[in-house]
């Protein structure tokens, strides 16, 4: 599966979102996506099965914990664990899903394809929701190399 401009359009538009894979730590990836996104003011649930609060957020353990329906799941959590986050999402009716680097894999894109999810793959959410600073210079060379999705 390869990822699409409409799958990533489709994905930006959702007005809350789900985050798989922020830790308590606050070093990962996903701590910097969560941070970044809740800064361009875009309603983020991080999901975590034991954290109450991750970088000053409430954190949820399962999607029907989120008080609004959210229409997207970022996965930043490795493969064997994004198969669990896809199945859940499913289950909560999110049709649309990010594997983010890292997290996609054969197996998790079949899941995808097999649950009729909306999926992308191999792109960072953060050159494409509002990208500032690195991202967005990053894009622009992605896009001047030709190396961004298209329809």
């Amino acid at each position: 599966m390869t990822s699409r401009r409409s799958s990533i359009d489709a994905f930006v538009a959702q007005p809350a979102l789900a985050l798989a894979g922020a830790s308590r730590s606050g070093h990962k990836f996903g701590n910097v996506i969560l941070r970044e996104l809740l800064g361009k003011g875009i309603r983020v649930y991080p999901l975590h099965p034991t954290a109450d609060v991750i970088d000053g957020v409430t954190c949820y353990a399962t999607f029907k914990d989120i008080p609004e329906h959210v229409g997207g799941v970022i996965v930043n959590v490795k493969p064997a664990d994004a198969m669990a986050v896809v199945r859940d999402a499913a289950e909560a009716g999110i049709r649309h899903v990010w594997l983010q680097q890292g997290a996609e894999s054969p197996a998790v894109a079949n899941l995808c394809t097999e649950l009729g999810l909306d999926a992308v793959l191999g792109e960072c959410i953060l050159m494409f929701e509002r990208p500032t600073g690195f991202h967005r210079a990053h894009r622009m060379v992605a896009s001047l190399l030709g190396r961004l999705p298209r329809q």
